[in-house]
């Protein structure tokens, strides 16, 4: 089975600041406003398609997929996630973090690192290609991004040219002489789908996955042409070229050795199969292979007709990515992080240190300033959010099994942990989570909600198990009740526990003797009920490729859908305030339904997140989203947006006279109900406040004003009017 999701991504949008001279009746002049900026934050790079919600900030933190290392400067660069950790690695040992401030806004998936320039160039996957100067490892600052068609999985830079595998839009060669404006000036379309490159004289190596080895001359960059191909037995995934071979990386065909001294012609010359080869780098006589489950492989390669393999370590994770430097290994093991590997006896490689990173975020649960979440291979994770803009982790607890699902009361985080029940974690000092009890349930615990002294855990295959939780170090499981599917979560809302039972949709269970819960009705929804939030009335079931499906609970023992939205994606997890339900919706991020007419649910925002979203928690505030191997996404929902037609956008209070804006100005007509104060903000898709006008004291009734737009970049925006009356926010799109 494959190790990634293959996941549908929606393409973005460029957008740059903009400065905006306000003319016309009752307008003053104003100077532009820009948000002050830490190096680290998401100013210039690609904005996710968005509609009515900003991203605000992330912890963008997951699995490890990437590593390079500056043997100058003994630096380490961990790939992990939406995020790279900066690491010394002076003591191979013990590699201790610097900095965790390079927050990129797609998956890391591959690094060309330079260390003369010393800048690091991401494969940033659904976010294109990103430079980074990281001369300054404390401060990495971000030179430039280029948003290349598809998915950015493979990156190598020769002289001044950034050669991306973009997976179905093949070979992209961009210009990154300035890096803070790369340019593509060529690309080569191959059959598969480009997952690696490697650069060597004239030509482009593309491991170009069920299409093997691709053969590209690249002596005109703009021009790039195949010249030759060889097809590999199975899915072409990594590549590294030395001499006159290329060695390629076949998963579950091993290591492949093809003679490449004829670009036109390349033949394989020798193999050596492995498990599930990912990556390999060659040095010496050896070829070093990330071998995915089944960790390392040391292949002697001193006769390319012959080679052999005379080492393996089996590291914890899954070995995706492998770069060597002297005597060690830098393995980027997946879940299990970055694994150090002492190769000095190359028939007898073995582990010297490690640094634990993140794995997929599954869900969430925010009390206060903090925000808990569940990490499965690597446990509870709490988030220090009193920033949002710069989320930290102040605390960690690795939970014995799997952590699908947190829950938190008090001063305890209860973690369903899949196959090792519930744990129960005393989370009264942030920084230093210790497990104080647990309960084995007898399923796989997939998440828990507690009321009172009770555990409600939806125990997949076992069903609801009702846990005892008032001695929190002895829980026990006091009553259950045996769904007939999969209890995938719960929602308790007295007398009633209300399970997303997967296959077998909503099923509503009489919790009022907790020793003997008893199924009282149920509904099945369309597809597979994979969450649920009950809110008054009404039972709102996230129902994976049905999306979301609202039921009316007001007769427990019948149970009736009266509305429903399909969302375009998967939805996974659901929580509603106030009129709105949040939906996280798998691979297109999150949507934002108005269900104030229950019967008739509408969406009206979404953003499109990096990676896979799996939940939500709605405070006043800001949605917080658990993105998978991207960690914690946070955004906030503007409010509804407008209606758009050819001629006309309108909006209480404010009107657009035309949208789209072609010409050189926006005109706008403003209706003041009274004499105010109002004050017109630009903002750009990432909700950053570009301009802020101040218009004194208006009059009531009309006021019409033109924004000049000579210097606005074509794009989309939004304007909202901020009163003391009124708040309101209108969608506008430039092209020029």
């Amino acid at each position: 089975m494959r190790i990634e999701k293959e996941m549908c991504m929606y393409r973005y949008l460029m957008v740059f600041m903009v400065c905006v001279v306000i003319t016309g009746v009752g307008v003053v002049y104003a100077e532009p406003y820009s948000e002050p900026v830490e190096p680290y934050e998401e100013i210039g790079n690609m904005w996710f398609d968005s509609l009515n919600v900003r991203f605000v900030g992330n912890w963008p933190f997951g699995p490890s997929y990437a590593v390079a290392y500056d043997s100058a400067r003994s630096l380490l660069f961990c790939g992990s996630g939406g995020g790279v950790y900066i690491l010394d690695g002076s003591n191979p040992t013990n590699p201790m973090m610097l900095s965790e401030k390079l927050h990129t806004r797609g998956a890391v998936w591959d690094f060309f690192y330079d260390s003369i320039l010393q800048r690091l160039y991401i494969a940033d996957g659904v976010a294109g290609l990103e430079i980074w100067n990281v001369n300054d490892p404390l401060n990495p600052e971000k030179l430039g991004f280029y948003d290349t068609p598809d998915f950015a999985r493979g990156v190598y830079v020769s002289d001044s040219y950034a050669y991306i595998a973009d997976e179905d839009s093949g070979l992209r060669v961009i210009d990154v002489s300035t890096p803070s404006n790369p340019q593509e000036v060529g690309h080569c379309d191959t059959p598969g789908r480009s997952f690696a490159v490697y650069v060597k004289d004239s030509y482009a190596y593309v491991a170009d996955w069920g299409c093997g080895l691709r053969v590209i001359d690249i002596s005109t960059p703009s021009n790039p042409q195949e010249v030759g191909f060889y097809d590999t037995p199975d899915v072409a995934y990594g590549i590294y070229v030395s001499g006159s071979y290329a060695y390629v990386a076949d998963e579950d065909s091993g290591l492949r050795i093809i003679d490449v001294s004829t670009p036109s012609n390349p033949q394989e010359v020798g193999f050596c199969i492995t498990d599930w080869a990912l990556d390999v780098y060659i040095t010496g006589f050896y070829a070093y292979v990330a071998d995915c489950w089944w960790g390392f492989r040391v292949i002697d390669v001193s006769i390319p007709t012959n080679p052999q393999e005379i080492g393996n370590y089996d590291t914890p994770g899954y070995a995706r990515d492998v770069y060597v430097s002297g005597s060690y290994a830098y393995i980027s093991d997946g879940s299990a992080g970055l694994r150090v590997i002492d190769i000095s006896t190359p028939s007898n490689p073995q582990e010297v240190g490690c640094y634990d990173t993140p794995a997929w975020t599954r869900r969430v649960y925010v009390v206060g300033s903090y925000t808990y979440v569940a990490e499965n291979y690597t446990g509870l994770r709490i988030i220090d959010i009193s920033m949002p803009l710069n989320p930290q982790e102040v605390g960690c607890y690795n939970t014995p099994g799997l952590a699908f699902g947190v829950f938190v009361s008090g001063s305890y985080a209860y973690v369903a942990n899949y196959d090792s029940g519930l744990r129960v974690i005393d989370v009264s000092t942030p920084s230093n989570p210790q497990e104080v009890g647990f309960y084995d349930t007898p399923g796989h615990a997939w998440n828990v909600h507690v009321l009172g002294s009770y555990a409600y855990v939806a125990d997949g295959s076992a069903g609801l198990r009702v846990i005892d939780i008032s001695t929190p170090s002895n829980p026990q499981e006091v009553g259950f009740c045996d769904t007939p599917g999969n209890a995938l979560s719960v929602y308790v809302l007295p007398p009633y526990a209300y399970i997303a039972d997967g296959e077998t949709g909503l099923r509503i269970i009489d919790v009022l003797t907790p020793s003997n819960p008893q199924e009282v009705g149920y509904y099945e929804v369309p597809t597979h009920a994979k969450d649920v939030y009950v809110l008054n009335s009404y039972a709102y079931v996230a129902d994976e490729d049905s999306g979301l499906r609202v039921i009316d609970v007001s007769t427990p023992s019948n149970p009736q859908e009266i509305g429903c939205c399909d969302t375009p994606g998967w939805a996974w997890g659901v929580f509603v305030y106030g009129y709105y339900a949040y939906v996280a919706d798998g691979p297109v991020g999150l949507r934002v339904i108005d269900v104030s007419i229950p019967s008739s649910p509408q969406e009206i925002g979404y953003y499109d997140s990096p990676a896979w979203a799996c939940d939500v928690f709605v405070t006043s505030s800001y949605a917080y989203v658990a993105d998978d191997n991207c960690g914690l996404q946070i955004y906030e929902f503007l409010g509804a947006g407008v209606e758009e037609s050819k001629d006309m956008i309108s909006h209480s209070g404010l009107r657009l006279l035309q949208n789209p804006i072609r010409g050189d100005y926006i005109e706008i007509d403003l209706h003041l109900a009274q004499r105010d104060n109002p004050e017109l903000n630009l903002y750009n898709l990432l909700g950053q406040r570009v301009t802020s006008f101040s218009f004194g004291s208006l009059s009531r009734g009309r006021h019409n004003l033109k924004l000049q737009i000579e210097n606005l970049s074509s794009g989309i925006y939004f304007l909202r009017l901020e009163s003391g009356k009124s708040n309101y926010s209108v969608k506008v799109t430039i092209i020029k």
